[in-house]
């Protein structure tokens, strides 16, 4: 973690750079911060199989993307982290709940991994690995959700859930209901 000097003396170093080249920086926003510490804000709107019924989530590990089928024909495409190698799945479930800043929990055998991990973190801490916001699928303890660690996108390293870069999972959150299908496949929908 660096110190408050350090990324000040960082920043006015970007700055010095900046200016010496003879170029303004654009203004920040706000957006451009949270991208900054999250990641994300890269979901596409794609052109999807129209033999896929719209308002579902379908999940391509083999393409490490959650789609978002919106209409016929079309789907937002969202990065994403895939299980890895011992925890794949696939098959067809549900949302059954959602949640705003979920608490986490690890499991036992997250434990026994890993003795050093807490027992709980709370909702909204800066390490709860669930990030922002989370959709629980069917009865499992599998879960589309934010992440913590937004370098993890487009790697396998979860222990079964689907990570989503934080802005992108607060883009997809309003838009699925609970009850929303949501097919976990291997298949391929890119080239």
């Amino acid at each position: 973690m660096c110190s408050l000097k350090s990324f000040r003396n960082f920043a006015a170093g970007v700055l010095a750079a900046v200016f010496a080249l003879g170029h303004s920086p654009a203004p920040a926003s706000a957006q451009d911060f949270l991208s900054f510490l999250w990641g994300g804000g890269y979901r596409e709107d794609i052109s999807f199989p129209a033999s896929v019924a719209p308002r579902q989530v379908i999940v391509s590990f083999g393409d490490r993307k959650l789609y978002w089928v919106y209409a016929k024909g079309a789907a937002l495409s969202y990065p994403i982290a895939v299980p890895r190698e011992q925890s794949r799945w696939s098959g067809v479930t549900s949302v059954s709940r959602k949640a705003v800043n979920p608490g986490w929990t690890p499991t036992a055998e997250m434990r026994r991994e890993n003795p050093k991990l807490p027992i709980y973190v709370p909702g909204g801490h800066p390490q709860n690995p669930l990030g922002v916001r989370a959709l629980y699928l069917g009865a499992s303890t599998y879960r589309i959700h934010g992440t913590d660690a937004p370098w993890t996108i487009g790697t396998a390293v979860s222990k079964g859930c689907i990570r989503m870069y934080n802005e992108d999972v607060l883009d997809l959150y309003p838009r699925v209901p609970v009850g929303t299908r949501v097919t976990v496949t291997w298949k391929r929908f890119t080239t």
